[in-house]
């Protein structure tokens, strides 16, 4: 109301502010645009370019956890609904169950692993599985074997690949797979004094750990891309493990990475 009475000509501006009770700076004021929220949507606009499925929980665990921005949450929220980024989520309709017993946290690295396979298929066709192994402390992925077959022969050389640069862990929780119950795997296992823990069958929940990461990788890059080679899609995962360990926020782990948690156990 004073800036039309000035505008108008009828009160200047001291008579204006006088008038309607407010101050001179209060009249002059114009709202400035921060230069850090443009960083702010510049950053949200590049992370979901990039991470097409992730949200704003894991965006702004990653600007403040893994780049180190200092910015409250509410603000960085506040940004990333003016950009319309939200991801449209369609609820669920859960059955209930009965609550499982929580799983074991270990307390430090190589204490507790787990594997299990997944499957999917080539452009042409063809099914190919993958070969998770992670650690349960940190939920570190420590590798992803793939080919078109994995008998238990190469879910060894791939155990021993991982520890000659991890070291062993005490115990490897799998489900009942037959290259995980072959005669092959319990004696490289007895040998290396390392315990398999099989889960009870039809008991995924028991496995819950791996199950979850079994998850992020299909939801993060193999339902994305259609692959070609078997070469191509180890490629991919070789790439997309890096940046899974090293740069994606893990909720289950305080929302730091893999590789922070690590640092932090040193």
């Amino acid at each position: 109301m004073a800036r039309e009475f000035v505008a108008s000509h009828k009160l200047n501006i001291r008579q204006a502010c006088t008038a309607f009770g407010i101050s001179q700076s209060c009249y002059r004021y114009q709202p400035k645009l921060s230069e850090e929220n443009d960083l702010i949507a510049k950053w949200l606009i590049r992370l979901t370019c990039m991470k097409k499925n992730w949200g704003f929980g894991l965006c702004f665990l990653y600007m403040r956890n893994v780049q180190g921005f200092a910015w409250n949450h509410k603000r960085v929220y506040r940004i990333y609904k003016e950009l319309e980024l939200n991801l449209r989520i369609k609820p669920k309709r859960r059955l209930k169950r009965a609550t499982p017993d929580p799983l074991v946290v270990p307390d430090a690295p190589n204490q507790s692993w787990s594997m299990d396979f997944m499957y999917d298929q080539l452009a042409d066709g063809r099914s190919f599985r993958l070969l998770n192994v992670i650690d349960d402390f940190n939920r570190e992925g420590l590798g992803i074997e793939i080919d078109f077959s994995l008998p238990a022969e190469r879910v060894i050389r791939s155990l021993n690949q991982v520890i000659e640069w991890r070291g062993k862990p005490q115990s490897i929780r799998c489900d009942n797979g037959p290259e995980y119950i072959s005669g092959k795997l319990q004696c490289w296992a007895e040998q290396n004094c390392i315990r398999l823990e099989y889960i009870q069958p039809g008991k995924p929940q028991q496995n819950a750990y791996i199950e979850r990461y079994n998850r992020t990788v299909r939801y993060d890059w193999l339902n994305q891309h259609l692959f070609r080679s078997i070469e191509q899609v180890q490629d991919f995962a070789t790439a997309w493990l890096w940046s899974y360990n090293n740069e994606r926020p893990n909720m289950g782990i305080g929302g730091i990475t893999p590789i922070q948690k690590l640092q932090l156990a040193a």
